[in-house]
């Protein structure tokens, strides 16, 4: 039986990856930062960000969140207990429940985009058309 080799990993390639990964856990440091600032958890901020740009039902939070539906109603009962979002009928569905983020929860949600600096402020010292090469690399890299 013939034994599988993991192929090895070139230095280049191997810089590249663990770059990407102090860029994420950069931002998730900084993230939790921001959360915590408004008492969030990050989770809670997370499932504010999305809300903040539409309403959703939970089903596809929790896809998006890559969690378990009961999880989101849990995420959602808190911040609705804290008026940051709203459960609603969905209009082409009555029977789905979307949830929705509510004006303060938009607020909070756009002061923790704004607390994102570490990536903004590099980016800013990138030019224009260095910043697109990066977000088509990053997309193609996505959707290999």
């Amino acid at each position: 039986m013939a034994t599988r080799r993991t192929p090895r990993i070139d230095p280049l390639t191997l810089e590249v990856v663990n770059l990407i990964g102090t860029v994420v856990a950069r931002y998730h440091e900084e993230y939790e930062d921001a959360a915590a600032e408004h008492a969030l958890t990050g989770a809670q901020a997370r499932l504010l960000g999305l809300l903040s740009l539409e309403p959703l039902p939970m089903r596809r939070l929790a896809q998006q969140l890559k969690c378990e539906p009961s999880n989101v109603t849990g995420i959602v009962d808190r911040l609705e207990a804290r008026g940051l979002v709203e459960r609603r009928p969905d209009p082409s569905d009555r029977r789905v429940k979307l949830a929705a983020a509510t004006e303060e929860g938009r607020r909070v949600a756009r002061s923790l985009r704004d607390a994102l600096n570490f990536a903004r402020e590099p980016l800013a010292g990138l030019s224009h058309e260095e910043r697109l090469s990066l977000r088509d690399l990053l997309q193609r890299m996505l959707t290999s």
